[in-house]
């Protein structure tokens, strides 16, 4: 059980244990939806989005951290996965493999939404490597649930 201090009487309170629980649930919910969605797309070959939809994942698992390490503050309003990996102090805890997945996922978030760019990252998104994407989506969803 985790105690978090409330500021205002500096005591620790069942409410605020239990609002921030509620917190993290929330953000890893609706990151195992959007796994479950990238799954979805992978089979309607909507690859495009497969990839959009790993790092949206990432990127809640990671806000789901940010509460942990910050219970009084609201995570940033940041798509920026590196970001939100070192702020949570994640990043010197991942391996070499998932700090270069991280980057590897960055612009399947921002750039897929430019239309000069799409065609590009399209060409890019075989089945295969969507596969391989979801895979390893899969693993750091479940190792930084892990680290929760």
């Amino acid at each position: 059980m985790k105690y978090y201090i409330d500021e205002r009487n500096c005591k620790v309170t069942e409410n605020m244990e239990n609002e921030i629980n509620d917190k993290i649930e929330y953000w890893i919910e609706i990151a195992a939806y959007d796994l479950a969605t990238a799954k979805a797309l992978l089979e309607t070959k909507r690859f495009l989005y497969v990839g959009f939809m790993c790092h949206q994942v990432i990127e809640k698992m990671l806000k789901a951290m940010f509460v942990i390490k910050f219970p009084t503050e609201t995570p940033p309003y940041t798509h920026d996965l590196l970001k939100l990996a070192k702020v949570t102090s994640l990043c010197e805890k991942m391996s070499p493999d998932q700090n270069k997945f991280i980057d590897t996922l960055g612009p399947l978030n921002i750039e897929s939404r430019y239309p000069s760019v799409k065609e590009k990252i399209f060409s890019t998104l075989s089945k295969e490597r969507c596969k391989l994407i979801i895979n390893k989506t899969e693993g750091l969803f479940q190792w930084i649930k892990n680290q929760l």
